[in-house]
């Protein structure tokens, strides 16, 4: 990509800065510095998508900004209408073969999957469904490729 509208930036965390793209969609620029490499944080898109499609990311490109290169993607837009309760997200991820690992972290050993992260800023509640919209996963190599 070219050109990001710096007027349509509505957040960032530590790892990306989000943009309201419209009413349906944001822009998520990601640095990957979560990531050993970005082969590492490629899985963690796919992953996303693959467990949680309704708030799935379509890579768009990359953008540099000085030395730095991000990835951007597109995801759809939750508009969240209650604060998210931790103890849902926790139950459903159980409820899904999860181990809580420790705070907003959480293992699969069956799949040898990773996910952290999960506080009430990344996973937002909208109709009382739970909507996963900024996870990062990564694999246990030993468990994954099994």
């Amino acid at each position: 990509m070219d050109y990001i509208d710096e007027e349509k930036f509505i957040s960032e965390g530590a790892e990306q800065k989000v943009y309201i793209n419209d009413n349906q969609y944001v822009i998520k620029l990601n640095d990957a510095i979560y990531y050993a490499s970005w082969e590492d944080y490629f899985i963690n898109l796919l992953l996303h998508n693959y467990f949680f499609s309704d708030t799935a990311y379509q890579l768009l490109g990359f953008y540099k900004n000085e030395n730095t290169l991000f990835a951007v993607v597109k995801q759809r837009y939750i508009n969240s209408d209650k604060l998210t309760k931790l103890s849902e997200v926790k139950s459903f991820l159980i409820n899904n073969g999860y181990e809580n690992t420790k705070n907003h972290d959480y293992y699969n050993p069956e799949l040898g999957v990773i996910l952290e992260d999960l506080h009430d800023e990344n996973v937002l509640t909208q109709n009382g469904i739970l909507y996963f919209i900024d996870t990062v996963f990564y694999i246990n190599p030993d468990v994954f490729k099994k």
